[in-house]
């Protein structure tokens, strides 16, 4: 009956994920929504795509943490991934309702990235705890220096998606070290060296569509 609950979870998860049910627990970092008048054109074009591209990575955080704690036998390691994902959760409102504001869309790939980042971190869970979590600190570094760059691309003059973008570098570089303090095992250099290049085909298809 336990097991049937936690997959009923993971597939409201998935519902809610995908079709926008979602609401942020904490108040967003960004300003008062703005008519981005101080941006150009081309301005918007930019800070929409960075920000689709930060709401897949958002929906994918969902799919890895789902699918690891559906994976998980150690009921305090799910809890550590379900107090991550709430704090994605708040990541994937903060970048829809910019994405609003850019006067933007989501990805229409998002049950596809959803649905692979799932069967990652399945895969990942089942290797046990000391790889699940090893898993979740490359993850969660490989974000952060996503984000970095992305904090330099961003127009100077949109604050309200830079500030959005700093704050989950933060969040993200504290998972990383949570995870690393729990006891993440270190992946090889071929495992992280793929992860990359996953993320690298993600990103620059989620820039554009």
């Amino acid at each position: 009956m336990l097991q049937i609950d936690r997959l009923l979870s993971c597939a409201d998860n998935a519902l809610r994920t995908l079709s926008g049910a979602y609401t942020a627990s904490r108040a967003c970092p960004a300003p008062e929504p703005t008519a981005n008048a101080d941006l150009t054109a081309a301005q918007r074009r930019l800070s929409g795509a960075l920000m689709r591209v930060n709401h897949v990575g958002e929906v994918c955080a969902q799919a890895l943490y789902n699918a690891q704690s559906l994976a998980s036998q150690d009921s305090g390691l799910r809890r550590r991934f379900e107090i991550a994902a709430r704090d994605e959760t708040d990541h994937l409102a903060w970048t829809h309702r910019r994405l609003h504001e850019l006067g933007d869309r989501t990805s229409a790939l998002n049950p596809l990235w959803y649905a692979g980042a799932f069967g990652i971190g399945l895969l990942a869970g089942r290797l046990g705890q000391d790889i699940s979590l090893g898993f979740v600190a490359e993850t969660e570094a490989q974000v952060e220096s996503h984000l970095h760059s992305h904090l330099e691309r961003l127009p100077a003059n949109d604050h309200a998606s830079r500030a959005i973008v700093q704050q989950m570098k933060a969040d993200e570089a504290r998972h990383a070290a949570d995870a690393r303090q729990a006891g993440a095992a270190e992946l090889p250099a071929p495992v992280k060296l793929a992860m990359r290049l996953a993320a690298r085909v993600m990103t620059r298809t989620a820039h554009h569509v």
